[in-house]
């Protein structure tokens, strides 16, 4: 291998825990490497062990029952997440804060653990009161308000299975998810707010709920104010609901495996697949998925900054923040409104010593300049945790030396919907990181990187991310398509969990995660991931951020075709895209050179900032976008992109 085609990893170093997060952690960086070692030969062993730490009303016949696709975990075994997310908390620490509740407008709230549990009850006497029993769906639709907290552990409480609609969705893309889930209540804000303008989604739901014959009820959160549409004998008051229930609920015992709620991707070309999680079963693997990414103490402040409709946020908030007892900030609306000081603002008053965020969000406050934090006293700050998207080496520095101040550890993960956490990590305080890394494989995952033929490749080397067992809170089957579960996952390679990610498990162990399976490219036999491409572009001081693309070439098979957004104040030329050019092929090889480097202002986005690149590959290739764009907030993009394309 030359210079010039140096791996992704080539030249990161591993970098420690910070002594401050050393000294609150469990174990030292030694016993960590033994209790890897002890997880890896036992994960039966280990995932009972994390069991143990929860509440269960009844304990398990066996750890693992089953194997691909059909297997069970803790079977026999029964509890209630509600309980060990609310209830033990409140009992131990009532008047502890559970939630800081913030909206983009200056509105706020705190919450302790007892108001919250007391809510909880009610609303599941709501629920019962309203024909809600045990195996039911119950849509939940509205943004980060503790009323969405309230309405999820109210279903785990009763058994009810619920189903989180992101508020930013168009009535179509409510709509197939309430026909898929076919559920009996719908939870309804009024309305959210957004960069200062009103969402409307009580408007959104009536519209979806054309032809949704289940729904029998739809309970109305009023947070907004303002004249709201209702229809007699379906749409009720949740305050005068609430004011008539009673605050003592039993909990249900749930059976470990029983679903908990669905949550439904968006589709390609098919109709979003509604994937269920079982309720317990996710409960253990979040709360040790929270317990290692984010260490949490007593004193912490820890704030997700992903919208509660996206499996982030119920992954480190709703369910994994909880069940560590942690205080947490649920914030609705944009982090940068009415300006990027919004957010330090935040960050400061409410003393937030552990961030959870995307990538993307970083490149924003980076993009915006570092003015925006001077005067700001963030040195309660000790740790960003990062998940969803490619990370590059330069957000990385300047979160842990500019935002961080050079004293917090930066630990970027990696998972995905079906996977319900993110399961490659830093032990926070226990083990090392590398900047654009995804960390190592959490305890109780058997993470193998395979060839195209399913046989796992050395160290290094490029192939499919693949899981080797079964772990309690993978997806447990698709709602309504148990073929199409087996399909999907399983069928490539049989006796594994097939992620469709492209990845490297460098000599160290560090995770490297380069893209979908299909964002690998293959030029003149050069095997490529465009993150790759993506990190050499944003090294370039004018470059904001990157997305890459493969694109057909007739005599290479494919070649990269490059978008970037340029940092304020920076000029587009002809001669800056050339420059950029240059630039991948000294850092990559002149093999990698892209086909072009397109400059342009924007890039089709979800609602949560990440760049949809399969709308990207979309337009190069067909000159249309197909399948599901029920998560794009800005349509104009593809105008603009369609536009440069043509030039």
């Amino acid at each position: 291998m030359s210079e010039q085609e140096l791996p992704i990893y080539a030249g990161k170093p591993l970098v420690p825990p910070t002594a401050a997060l050393m000294a609150q952690a469990p174990m030292t960086p030694e016993e960590t490497a033994a209790y890897l070692a002890r997880a890896r030969q036992d994960p039966e062993g280990y995932w009972a062990a994390i069991a143990g730490e929860l509440e269960w009303s009844r304990p398990w016949d066996r750890v693992l029952e089953g194997g691909f696709p059909d297997f069970r975990y803790f079977p026999g075994g029964r509890g209630n997440v509600s309980v060990n997310c609310v209830d033990r908390h409140a009992r131990k620490n009532p008047g502890k804060v559970a939630l800081y509740w913030e909206r983009e407008d200056g509105a706020r709230e705190t919450w302790t653990y007892a108001q919250l549990l007391e809510a909880v009850a009610r609303f599941a006497n709501v629920l019962k009161g309203l024909g809600v029993r045990k195996g039911d769906r119950v849509g939940v639709y509205m943004a980060n308000l503790p009323e969405a907290f309230v309405a999820c552990h109210a279903c785990y409480r009763i058994g009810a299975i619920y189903g989180v609609i992101f508020a930013g969705f168009s009535a179509q893309a409510v709509h197939e998810r309430l026909a898929d889930a076919q559920p009996k209540v719908v939870v309804a804000a009024d309305a959210s707010v957004r960069r200062g303008k009103r969402v409307a989604l009580k408007e959104t739901l009536d519209a979806a709920l054309a032809g949704v014959d289940s729904v029998e009820a739809v309970v109305l959160v009023r947070r907004m104010g303002g004249e709201v549409p209702l229809t007699p004998g379906r749409d009720r008051e949740y305050a005068d609901l609430m004011a008539a229930a009673s605050p003592d609920c039993p909990p249900e015992a749930m059976e470990a495996n029983d679903p908990g709620f669905l949550i439904h991707t968006s589709g390609t070309s098919a109709k979003p697949k509604g994937l269920i999680h079982a309720g317990l079963g996710f409960l253990v693997g979040v709360y040790a998925n929270t317990k290692w990414s984010l260490l949490p103490q007593d004193d912490d402040v820890m704030w997700c900054t992903a919208d509660v409709g996206w499996l982030t946020f119920p992954i480190w908030a709703l369910v994994g923040g909880l069940a560590n007892g942690a205080t947490l900030v649920a914030y609705e609306g944009a982090l940068d409104w009415p300006d990027p000081g919004h957010f330090y603002e935040v960050m400061e008053r409410l003393r937030v010593s552990k961030l959870f965020t995307a990538p993307t969000a970083l490149r924003m406050l980076r993009r915006a300049g570092d003015a925006w934090m001077q005067g700001r006293d963030l040195s309660r700050l000790t740790l960003i945790s990062c998940v969803g998207e490619p990370l590059d080496p330069d957000t990385w520095y300047w979160s842990r030396d500019v935002l961080g101040g050079g004293r917090i550890f930066f630990n970027n993960t990696y998972g995905q919907t079906e996977t319900g956490t993110g399961w490659t990590s830093s032990m926070v305080g226990m083990t090392p990181t590398k900047p654009g890394s995804c960390g190592h494989a959490l305890p109780g995952y058997q993470a193998e990187v395979v060839d195209e033929s399913g046989i796992p490749v050395a160290p290094g080397q490029l192939g499919v991310m693949t899981l080797a067992a079964p772990f309690p809170s993978l997806v447990r089957g698709v709602w309504g398509d148990p073929a199409r579960y087996e399909a999907t996952y399983f069928a490539r390679f049989p006796g594994r969990y097939n992620s469709f990610d492209a990845a490297i498990l460098d000599p160290d162990g560090q995770v490297w995660v380069t893209g979908r399976v299909d964002d690998v490219i293959n030029v003149a036999a050069h095997r490529i991931g465009t993150m790759e491409v993506e990190a050499a572009l944003i090294t370039h001081p004018a470059v904001s951020e990157a997305a890459v693309i493969g694109v057909p070439d007739p005599l290479k098979g494919e070649l990269p075709l490059a978008f970037v957004i340029l940092r304020g104040g920076v000029a587009a030329s002809p001669g800056l895209e050339e420059e950029l050019v240059q630039r991948v092929a000294e850092e990559l090889g002149a093999f990698a050179k892209p086909q072009r480097v397109i400059l342009t202002p924007t890039l089709p986005r979800t609602r949560s900032g990440k760049i949809m690149r399969r709308l990207l590959r979309d337009l190069a290739r067909a000159g249309e976008v197909r399948g599901d764009l029920s998560a794009l907030e800005n349509p104009d993009a593809i105008e603009v992109v369609r536009g440069l394309l043509r030039l």
